[in-house]
């Protein structure tokens, strides 16, 4: 589904930003353009997803809440929808306010080693423009699509001052079945890992209905904390924190924001 004026730069135009200060959180950043695939604290586990945000972010919002856990959305601006639509709007807002961690995954999910500089800089600028209109926060950590970078992907985020975030646990939840899902866990459990950072997708039918919540159970009861990437890396989520934005009628793109 098209993004509102995506070609011409205007999806989620009639927006202003209202600040009231920023994050003050005694932590460091993370070093911008550094890439990093496992949590440095100990006993974290950082269950992170992919290529949202889909409607399935509200229920995994609830089920990471109800047991007491954090999660991490890497989100799209305009992949499996409009991260403007009025669906997408609200649930980012009840899984920011109910305390998960909100991440860049570029705006149309592209392979950002085969753009130019000011195209990487682009894909990064509009999903960090669409958080800090929707939620109000300018995210410290990008995963590019597919976990490809280069130098150059490293030379954009770290001008852009974020870290880019890989995985040291890939689940395959987009390309397996569940049960193959559960035999990867039984693996890399197996070696008694200190922590992991794992890559999950929110867009696939088999992760919330039936891969969380037995992943979940099952983690927690081997002693595992379950915690944002920030948290496991031991960093603030976020460069800024202000107030999130507003729709501003007065402008004449009113409403681009909350069409799909």
């Amino acid at each position: 589904m098209p993004c509102a004026g995506d070609s011409s730069k205007t999806c989620g135009a009639g927006w202003r930003v209202v600040v009231y200060g920023a994050t003050n959180v005694n932590l460091p950043l993370p070093e911008g353009g550094r890439a990093i695939t496992k949590c440095v604290n100990p006993n974290h586990i950082a269950l992170t997803f992919d290529d949202g945000p889909y409607h399935y972010l509200h229920q995994l919002s609830d089920m990471f809440t109800n047991a007491h856990a954090k999660a991490t959305f890497f989100f799209n601006g305009n992949n499996y929808g409009c991260i403007y639509s009025s669906e997408n709007v609200a649930n980012i807002q009840y899984a920011y306010a109910a305390g998960h961690e909100m991440a860049s995954h570029t705006w149309a999910h592209l392979d950002l080693t085969t753009l130019t500089y000011e195209r990487i800089h682009e894909e990064m600028s509009r999903v960090e423009l669409a958080l800090s209109r929707i939620v109000g926060v300018v995210p410290a950590y990008v995963r590019p699509p597919f976990g490809n970078y280069n130098s150059l992907v490293q030379q954009v985020a770290r001008e852009r001052g974020q870290a880019i975030a890989i995985w040291d646990f890939d689940s395959l939840d987009w390309k397996v079945s569940t049960d193959e899902v559960f035999q990867r866990y039984d693996d890399i459990l197996a070696t008694d890992p200190d922590s992991l950072l794992i890559l999950h997708h929110e867009t696939y039918d088999h992760t919330p209905l039936e891969i969380m919540p037995t992943v979940m159970q099952r983690l927690q009861s081997l002693g595992y904390e379950l915690v944002t990437v920030s948290e496991c890396m031991g960093t603030k989520a976020y460069q800024s924190v202000t107030a999130s934005g507003v729709p501003d009628v007065s402008s004449p793109h009113f409403g681009f924001g909350f069409r799909g």
